[in-house]
């Protein structure tokens, strides 16, 4: 009994491992890098103004923290590359990969202006392809490179080398109203989940998504001071409320450890029941 115990908590741990989160300084970001090192990961976070909060709250927990300023939306592909280079040299290797950081851009499709559109896939979409492939490049390198890992994969792959965990949202399933742009770039967020688990895996590394449903971060000011929206919005939540960082952090866990060894390319909605109306 003891020995089935021991086991099934080491599953749910990230001792010895390096996770990145992109924004990972406050909003759900916070709420993500926080919750893995709660369960042992040592956190590097990359996002436009550091963070020094954050940093001091992991380093509480008695996990290592590091803060890389890095305006992604601005970053080029090769700086993204870098990037993750510079994150697996400060931190001595890389694990978990949390692809938080992300924009919405709010305007009637009819109007909606060139920038609004172009700003919003290349981060939200493109820049989350970009550090995937670079991160998966050095998971790979870590576990002794391709060839190794494919002879040891002989008869089917045992144990993750890494993990990667997208953020979609609702509108990864919906269309959602004035925002086109950030729903086709959500949209695709689960596709590219989809795609890359289906050659990964094979390799070890599982990929997968978190969907939040509507919860009280900066991107939903607009609609929780529309008493109008709000009232809509909550009507239609079963759980009844706006959803809270520390609801995802179960989910982050489970997707960040060796529990989930064997999921990949799935997308989990955490939403209060949003999608069963």
């Amino acid at each position: 009994m003891t020995t089935t115990a021991s086991g099934f908590a080491s599953s749910f741990s990230l001792e010895g491992r390096v996770a990145l989160v992109t924004g990972g300084g406050r909003g759900l970001g916070l709420g993500f890098s926080t919750a893995l090192a709660s369960v042992g990961a040592d956190v590097v976070i990359v996002d436009r103004s550091g963070s020094p909060e954050a940093m001091a709250e992991i380093e509480a927990m008695g996990r290592q923290a590091w803060s890389i300023q890095c305006d992604l939306l601005a970053a080029t592909p090769t700086e993204v590359r870098d990037l993750v280079g510079e994150v697996a040299s400060v931190a001595g290797r890389l694990d978990v990969v949390v692809n938080n950081a992300g924009i919405i851009r709010r305007q009637p499709a009819l109007d909606f202006e060139d920038a609004n559109w172009a700003e919003v896939i290349d981060l939200n979409l493109s820049k989350v392809f970009y550090l995937s492939q670079a991160a998966a490049r050095v998971m790979v390198e870590q576990a002794g490179g391709i060839d190794t890992i494919r002879a040891q994969a002989q008869g089917g792959r045992e144990t993750s080398i890494g993990k990667i965990i997208n953020i979609a949202s609702m509108l990864s399933f919906q269309g959602g109203k004035i925002v086109p742009s950030y729903t086709a770039s959500k949209s695709g967020i689960a596709g590219l989940t989809r795609a890359l688990a289906s050659e990964w895996a094979p390799l070890g590394i599982n990929v997968n998504a978190i969907a939040p449903g509507y919860f009280a971060t900066d991107n939903t000011t607009q609609l929780r001071a529309d008493p109008e929206r709000s009232a809509e919005i909550l009507a239609r939540i079963p759980a009844g409320r706006w959803g809270r960082p520390s609801d995802l952090h179960g989910a982050a866990i489970f997707l960040a450890t060796p529990a989930s060894d064997y999921v990949d390319g799935t997308t989990i909605p955490i939403d209060g029941g949003w999608l069963t109306r």
